[in-house]
């Protein structure tokens, strides 16, 4: 795969976003595309998974052929980004910084919402069952449950003395999906880019 479009950079990205209305964030969108990069789906386009960001009719309305290329060339900017982090196995969750029990709260509920709707929902790419290596099947379930970690974690009661133990978790529950997106992409994504 030939990269051709640079990034213009997460300002001024997440700023387009807005401009189209897009309701998934920034940190979603770079793991749905992550997934789709690892997806055994191999009919799934980047278009397909740039239209996945809208719900059905609320798709952006580009007006004229320069606004569409405009529009298309720079999500794709953004996918070469990805797709760079992923082939150089550089693709990471971004880090978090907790100091109060409301950030631990909104980054666990982020985090579950990114990786479920934005790791998994690329990587099974619209199909409702594929036929995975032992290996890939365990560890796609290993990154389900932890969703429901961050899930937990999100909506649990604690106390600001409970909070750096907390803190502690998060940054394990990431370091475990970090890991388990590696073993994607170095065991399953990469073999097939190589091909």
């Amino acid at each position: 795969m030939q990269i051709q479009n640079d990034y213009i950079g997460d300002d001024k990205f997440t700023k387009l976003l807005e401009h189209y209305k897009c309701p998934a964030p920034l940190s979603l969108i770079r793991m749905r595309f992550a997934g789709a990069m690892c997806s055994p789906n191999l009919n799934l386009r980047p278009t397909d998974v740039i239209a996945s960001l809208w719900s059905d009719g609320q798709e952006p309305r580009l007006q004229t052929k320069e606004e569409a290329d405009l529009f298309f060339k720079f999500f794709m900017g953004f996918w070469d980004e990805i797709f760079r982090q992923v082939t150089s196995r550089k693709f990471k969750l971004p880090l978090h910084k907790i100091i109060t029990g409301n950030d631990l709260v909104s980054t666990c509920r982020q985090r579950a919402l990114d990786v479920e709707d934005g790791f998994l929902e690329g990587f099974w790419g619209g199909l409702e069952d594929a036929d995975l290596p032992e290996d890939i099947a365990e560890i796609i379930d290993s990154i389900s449950e932890l969703v429901e970690a961050y899930g937990y974690l999100g909506n649990c009661t604690f106390t600001e003395k409970e909070l750096n133990a907390l803190s502690r978790t998060v940054t394990e529950t990431d370091e475990m999906v970090n890991r388990c997106i590696d073993y994607v992409i170095e065991n399953y994504a990469l073999p097939r880019f190589k091909k």
